[in-house]
């Protein structure tokens, strides 16, 4: 079965800034579940389980595409293992988040939930997630974690791997300093990534299709030498 990632670089659920874009998860989620209803599993770990951030996913997806919402919370400790994996085993697609990019993967680690996160998408769940449920599944990412630096200030960080690259949500308010990082770093990203908010990007087995927009861009970057480039990257072609 194929595997799908949908990364928004930014977007307010709760406005639903991002709705044109969650109806392409939503026709892809529904595809998944056949004949059944289709179930969407909110994962909040990097908002620290946020009930108001779940109610706002619930209420889009719910009341606008018909799907059935749960969440896993497990920042509080108040589901089992057992039910968390459960929960894993019967949605259509994981939506991620936004919030501490840093923090939710080492509670994933902690909990062993990037091992039920990564055996979904083996079996063809589709991954989407906005801002921090974004980028980490990128190589690298470039985010802030106030619970490693104490402040909200920007880096490079290792992300999850399941795509090859680096990439940056809110590029729009972030691009100046995430290519100075770049050329900072000493390293050779390839490739690189920059996702404005109410946009995304689609991938599938591993694979970029090309942009979502609610009204944003995404855009592929390359430093040549002190000279920084950004090519806008193609709206995803209808039926893919």
């Amino acid at each position: 079965m194929d595997r799908y990632i949908i990364a928004f670089g930014g977007g307010e659920l709760k406005e639903k800034t991002t709705l044109k874009m969650d109806e392409y998860i939503a026709n892809l989620a529904k595809k998944h579940a056949g004949d059944k209803r289709a179930r969407g599993l909110f994962i909040g770990t990097a908002s620290h389980d946020s009930m108001p951030y779940f109610n706002s996913f619930r209420k889009t997806y719910t009341s606008v595409f018909d799907i059935k919402a749960d969440c896993v919370l497990c920042v509080y400790g108040e589901m089992n293992a057992e039910k968390i994996a459960e929960k894993f085993t019967l949605c259509d697609f994981i939506y991620v988040g936004g919030g501490d990019t840093v923090y939710m993967i080492e509670k994933w680690k902690e909990l062993g939930i990037d091992k039920l996160v990564r055996e979904a998408y083996e079996r063809g769940v589709i991954i989407a997630g906005l801002s921090a449920g974004a980028i980490c599944w990128f190589s690298d990412m470039y985010t802030d974690s106030p619970s490693v630096t104490g402040e909200e200030s920007y880096a490079l960080y290792p992300a999850l791997s399941y795509l090859d690259g680096v990439c940056c949500p809110h590029f729009e308010l972030r691009e100046k300093d995430y290519f100075e990082a770049l050329k900072a770093s000493g390293k050779s990203y390839e490739p690189i990534y920059g996702i404005e908010g109410d946009a995304g990007l689609v991938f599938k087995n591993e694979k970029l299709l090309g942009s979502l927009s609610s009204g944003g861009k995404a855009y592929a970057l390359r430093i040549n030498g002190d000279k920084e480039e950004k090519f806008e990257i193609s709206p995803i072609k209808e039926n893919e």
